[in-house]
């Protein structure tokens, strides 16, 4: 396993010796280390004003080797994890998901293909048809996965209007459709 292969590396403890490692080098010498971003869109015009509450209604994508991961509902029991180009959500998911910003959330010493299996494994966790506005979204996801790949949470922001309505039962049956009734990203 992939974790079993880390700890025989000398630079983090393991396979003998002390000190650094074969010949003094880091791990960041031997490891590939790659950024993992966060990609935020807005999903309505007023985020621009709730912004200011820390507040909005937005979706989330994490970015790792040139591909950005998200999480969107549909009615089928299978993955509802989808790929698109970084910061290209207007363009390949519709016009009210506005770009706003990316955030570094840290780095990975995972490679592309250990990203795609843990992303596949996350896809029988975050099947389509168990997607929730507030209890299993986009930003879950995204917190999911950054968790996975660089121990990093998303911003409290980005998902914090869900879970405040949460809070609120009236508010939550006002906000969200009846069970057979799903919004979809």
């Amino acid at each position: 396993m992939f974790f079993n292969r880390l700890r025989s590396l000398p630079c983090l403890g393991g396979g003998g010796g002390g000190g650094g490692g074969a010949g003094g080098r880091s791990c960041d010498e031997i490891l590939p280390k790659e950024p993992v971003v966060l990609n935020v869109y807005d999903l309505v015009d007023t985020n621009d004003y709730t912004m200011a509450l820390g507040v909005g209604f937005f979706h989330s994508g994490v970015q790792l080797y040139g591909r950005e991961y998200g999480f969107g509902g549909h009615e089928f029991a299978m993955s509802g994890i989808f790929e698109i180009r970084p910061c290209n959500g207007q363009a390949e998911l519709g016009e009210h998901f506005r770009f706003r910003e990316s955030i570094l959330l840290g780095y990975t010493h995972l490679s592309s293909t250990e990203v795609e299996r843990i992303v596949q494994q996350l896809g029988a966790q975050f099947q389509g048809n168990s997607y929730h506005l507030t209890s299993k979204n986009c930003n879950h996801f995204s917190n999911s996965l950054a968790r996975i790949v660089c121990g990093r949470k998303i911003p409290g922001w980005v998902n914090r209007l869900a879970y405040l309505i949460t809070c609120v039962p009236f508010l939550e049956r006002c906000m969200i459709p009846s069970p057979s009734y799903h919004q979809h990203h």
